[in-house]
């Protein structure tokens, strides 16, 4: 289950200020919906993909015994 902030208060911040993983959930929420989305959510979606990127994606280099090499938003 999703810990976080709620997407009413991430609009006002600059996707560069988001947490990974809050970046990490709300791109799985949306790349879920996709095909439902209209031109400003997709626009959302697209800065969020915009802003994994510009981060290096959201692989972890390498694992250890309490990490695996994904990004947890649980």
């Amino acid at each position: 289950m999703y810990v976080g902030r709620d997407m009413t208060e991430l609009s006002m911040m600059a996707k560069s200020d988001w947490q990974n993983s809050e970046l990490a959930f709300y791109h799985h929420a949306l790349q879920q919906i996709t095909p439902y989305l209209n031109s400003e959510g997709q626009t959302i979606h697209r800065e969020i993909i915009e802003e994994i990127e510009s981060r290096g994606g959201m692989k972890r280099q390498e694992a250890d015994y309490t990490h695996g090499t994904r990004i947890s938003y649980e």
